[in-house]
């Protein structure tokens, strides 16, 4: 059992202001949550900037500059969307839908109860940072679960990067599946293996 405090509310409105079914789904999630055997993560539950959904999010380990990569499910009445979400604005899901994908319909409960077996399952896979290094400096990163070729997000400091590896991206960019979430679009096809595989996220024991 955990006893990690999890989903807590962004702001004290948002608690305030959750109406009879997504004060269900949040007693319920939160409920639920107590009995993973995952390890800790920031979560929380709050609103996009046009209130049109009430979301839960979950980070699943850090990325760029220490934000910690993020999955979550929107509520909107009577259907859940659950999904990786966009790394600049984190309270949106990717597009077009991951694998992940979590999309149903029912009651606040019902719901509340698939998002968390959702989480639980999320929660449990290793993610990883795939690192490119040259003369001592990480001039390319990509973000992606073990064993998933489909990027999550990535970035590249051109002034860091071995002479030619703009061509080399260019060539090689057409082989490559590229990210879910755009980021910077480098790709890794063209950069081969990684120097450095560092873990963000274990998983459990």
């Amino acid at each position: 059992m955990s006893a990690h405090q999890w989903f807590v509310s962004d702001d004290p409105e948002t608690e305030s202001e959750l109406d009879e079914a997504e004060r269900a789904f949040v007693t319920v999630l939160r409920g639920r949550a107590r009995g993973w055997r995952v390890a800790p993560a920031a979560s929380w539950v709050g609103r996009p900037e046009d209130d049109s959904s009430l979301v839960a999010c979950a980070g699943v380990g850090d990325g760029e500059l220490g934000w910690p990569l993020r999955v979550g499910v929107h509520l909107r009445g009577s259907t859940v969307r659950g999904d990786r979400l966009v790394h600049q604005n984190f309270y949106w899901p990717v597009q077009p839908p991951s694998a992940l994908a979590l999309d149903a319909g029912g009651t606040p409960e019902v719901l509340a109860a698939l998002a968390a077996d959702w989480f639980e399952r999320v929660l449990r896979m290793p993610v990883v940072r795939h690192e490119w290094w040259h003369e001592g400096r990480c001039y390319a990163y990509r973000c992606l679960f073990v064993g998933d070729g489909d990027g999550w997000c990535d970035g590249y400091r051109e002034s860091f990067a071995p002479p030619g590896w703009r061509d080399r991206q260019r060539d090689g960019g057409a082989r490559d599946v590229g990210t879910r979430d755009a980021g910077n679009g480098i790709h890794s096809a063209a950069l081969g293996r990684p120097d450095r595989v560092v873990t963000l996220r274990s998983a459990p024991h």
